[in-house]
């Protein structure tokens, strides 16, 4: 099992920047990707950032050039630098880890999520 714990959502004006951090406990050494993914009112769940454990990293295209995700391995964060915010990029901001175990030939895996954390951008 993962857990993960999600802070530094709130509200920003248009054109500024937010940290948002995700802390991961548990079973944290089974992890092969984090991500965040975003939700907003009446929409479905989007990929915003994802990042590999060999450091592959993707971008959803409205955020690429934008925001920018890495991951601290030995203090088990991941982070998503978001500069330049727009107010279609307010939702609720989710932390995803995909984590897998057992044998190679029949590995098992399963999908984690955090709490959520709000962001809102509004003048």
């Amino acid at each position: 099992q993962v857990h993960l714990v999600e802070s530094g959502g709130g509200l920003v004006q248009p054109g500024g920047s937010l940290r948002l951090s995700c802390l991961a406990s548990g079973r944290t050494r089974t992890i092969d990707a984090m991500g965040w993914y975003r939700q907003a009112p009446g929409k479905q769940r989007e990929l915003v950032a994802r990042i590999i454990g060999r450091g592959g990293v993707n971008y959803a295209d409205s955020v690429n050039g934008r925001f920018t995700v890495s991951w601290d391995n030995a203090a088990n964060t991941v982070s998503l630098q978001m500069n330049s915010l727009k107010p279609e990029d307010s939702a609720v901001y989710y932390c995803n880890a995909e984590a897998s175990w057992g044998p190679v030939e029949a590995p098992s895996s399963s999908v984690f999520w955090g709490q959520g954390t709000q962001v809102t951008v509004s003048a």
